[in-house]
């Protein structure tokens, strides 16, 4: 039970003019006091009893993309032995909250609420708890019963096609030769004569039957390419919220490309690494990013992606428009040696550039539309 502002309000008038019309003989004050204590005490008493529910709260699907409407169903039914009173329930929408009425009730009957959440923004909305609630007109005191458990619904960024777009830039097939030689990996470098422990299953019989001594196989250590997307996520990088979401919704359709081609994936975005396991997943967690002024800005994602993922091969730098040039080179100068590097600058309406000075591009990037021609221009 939670009593209101203006019920502790009216509890006070009741004791100081019960009280003090009392002490001093005026019945005026004294039928005030009681006035607002009946008030308090009817609305108390309102409250009690409680309903017997079985509700449902059932989403269609908790991942839309933005701009679609979430569909879910709320189902109530009485699970009590006797016919229930008309009722009031609360569905909280993210800072929003929903009202809905529930009639009386035969024992086992249900009644059905259909509800359409529109989806304006990219986020992670939470859906409920639904919740009864017991209380008087006035508002002077209620009790809620929470009768399910919350959802997320998840609303998924803007999302761009990018089919080969990416296939020079990101391309993958037997990894990345190293110098470095083994006994066991996918490219055979030489052979060697046999030692004692060596693995039966690499003996190259046909040299070993040739030269009459145990001959093995040695191989040369394959790198695979591993992308690292970096987000920058402090708000003196963007000129606004709508730039901010370009830079997202850049991220997350490299991402979803880069995890379907089946290549390693890291993404750095916030506070710290998003899931790559599967491309709903990545967009879960996109949904969920947001700018902070702790969050790091382009200058610093070159040392976040040595910190954190060392080994990346190819690493793409997302920001907006406000870094200068310099900023841009500043925050890919730290990057590990060899590795492929893009930095987009998001500018909401500018026309596609693409600078390349070795293994460093700088590209500009004005609407989500042009990321595939971007990137063809990066591998051209």
């Amino acid at each position: 039970m939670r009593i209101s502002a203006l019920g502790w309000g009216t509890a006070f008038v009741a004791a100081v003019g019960l009280v003090l019309g009392r002490l001093l003989g005026w019945v005026e004050l004294a039928a005030l006091g009681a006035g607002a204590a009946a008030v308090v005490l009817l609305s108390l008493v309102m409250t009690l009893g409680r309903a017997r529910y079985a509700v449902t709260l059932d989403m269609a699907d908790n991942r839309v993309k933005i701009g679609e409407r979430a569909v879910g169903r709320l189902e109530v039914r009485n699970a009590a032995r006797r016919r229930s009173l008309p009722s009031r329930l609360e569905l909280p929408v993210g800072a929003g909250l929903a009202e809905l009425g529930v009639p009386s009730l035969a024992p086992g009957a249900a009644h059905d609420e259909l509800f359409a959440i529109p989806t304006a923004r990219r986020a992670v909305v939470v859906v409920g708890p639904v919740r009864s609630v017991r209380g008087d007109p006035l508002g002077i005191a209620r009790r809620a019963v929470l009768w399910t458990r919350p959802v997320d619904l998840y609303v998924h960024p803007a999302l761009v096609a990018l089919g080969g777009a990416s296939a020079g830039l990101l391309r993958d097939l037997e990894g990345q030769a190293t110098r470095d030689l083994s006994d066991s990996d996918m490219s055979f470098h030489a052979l060697r004569d046999y030692v004692a422990g060596d693995d039966r299953r690499y003996i190259h019989w046909r040299t070993t039957a040739r030269r009459g001594q145990l001959m093995v196989k040695q191989f040369e250590d394959t790198r695979r390419t591993q992308t690292v997307l970096a987000l920058a996520t402090d708000p003196a990088d963007y000129a606004d919220d709508d730039e901010f979401e370009l830079a997202v919704s850049t991220i997350a359709s490299i991402g979803v490309q880069t995890l379907r081609d089946e290549r390693d994936l890291e993404v750095l975005a916030g506070a710290g690494s998003l899931r790559v396991t599967t491309p709903p997943v990545l967009l879960d967690d996109c949904a969920g990013v947001e700018m902070s002024p702790s969050g790091a800005g382009v200058t610093l994602l070159g040392r976040r992606i040595v910190r954190e993922a060392p080994q990346c091969s190819v690493a793409v730098l997302v920001t907006g428009s406000a870094p200068s040039d310099t900023d841009l080179r500043l925050g890919a100068r730290h990057l590990p040696a060899g590795t492929r590097t893009l930095v987009v600058r998001c500018d909401l309406g500018a026309d596609v550039s693409v600078r390349t000075q070795g293994l460093l591009t700088l590209g500009t990037l004005g609407a989500l539309d042009d990321l595939p021609r971007l990137l063809r221009r990066v591998v051209s």
